[in-house]
């Protein structure tokens, strides 16, 4: 094969907003105990998975599953693992901003508290509130930037891995699942488990601590 070319590799990354992690939690109801099965049904061993299918022998074409990749492999993970926590940090920052927000206004509605004493409440109130629309807009913009840095860079590791795959394979045309249109194909095209296993063999490579070089005497 002459030449392949992997374009638009990108992978989404779900983040919850900033706002909405100020939300108090949904209080769920406790599901109800399941009974106890009949003695006669044994519990059976968990089915082992099944084999992937056999790539057909000649075949020109082929797909992934780039969302299955990012989801599923180890620098998908790691890259969700970093955006997670950053999103956790800005919603602990702007929640204890609140609740500075929610002192004020409790200590305003003091009857003992003078005139001149609850206008300045007021202004600290407004104060803060322009502390936490501007820190609202700083904290889902470093989001953005931190999203769009971990696509590139998800892109830029993941594209050499593809071309290698698809060049061992003889491929001609690989296609994209989800954004092809592909509504069936035979199983054994799909590369998506063997570009994850050989994205984490290369990233675990990259990660392995380097042993020392002897000390000549």
């Amino acid at each position: 094969m002459k030449a392949f070319t992997v374009s638009a590799v990108v992978f989404t990354v779900l983040v919850a907003g900033v706002a909405a992690a100020q939300q108090p939690p949904v209080q769920q109801t406790p599901a109800k105990p399941l009974a106890a099965p009949a003695a006669q049904s044994a519990v059976k061993p968990a089915a082992a998975p099944a084999p992937e299918a056999k790539f057909p022998e000649g075949a020109r074409f082929a797909f992934l599953n780039i969302q299955r990749i990012a989801a599923e492999s180890a620098e998908g993970k790691a890259s969700s693992t970093r955006l997670e926590q950053l999103r956790a940090k800005k919603a602990t920052d702007l929640n204890d901003k609140n609740k500075q927000v929610e002192s004020l206004q409790a200590k305003q509605k003091s009857s003992v508290m003078s005139d001149d004493a609850r206008l300045q409440v007021q202004r600290d109130i407004d104060k803060l509130q322009v502390e936490i629309q501007r820190t609202t807009q700083d904290a889902q913009q470093e989001l953005q930037d931190m999203q769009n840095e971990l696509q590139l860079e998800f892109q830029r590791k993941i594209a050499p891995i593809i071309q290698q795959v698809a060049t061992e394979r003889s491929i001609q045309m690989l296609f994209s699942q989800g954004d092809s249109g592909l509504v069936w194909a035979d199983a054994g095209l799909d590369l998506t488990a063997e570009v994850i296993r050989r994205f984490d063999t290369v990233a675990a490579a990259s990660k392995a601590p380097v042993a020392p070089a002897p000390i000549k005497k």
